[in-house]
């Protein structure tokens, strides 16, 4: 059986969908302080 994607609501790309993820768990960062990093 086959593992539905867990991504296909999102338009954004997987990988930067868990390397947000990754960053909010490891570090104490609030989603604006991820989303300006990303932005870099």
């Amino acid at each position: 059986m086959t593992q539905p994607n867990p991504f296909r609501y999102f338009k954004s790309s997987p990988d930067i969908i868990r390397q947000a993820v990754m960053l909010c768990v490891r570090f104490p960062l609030s989603l604006r302080n991820v989303e300006d990093l990303l932005h870099k």
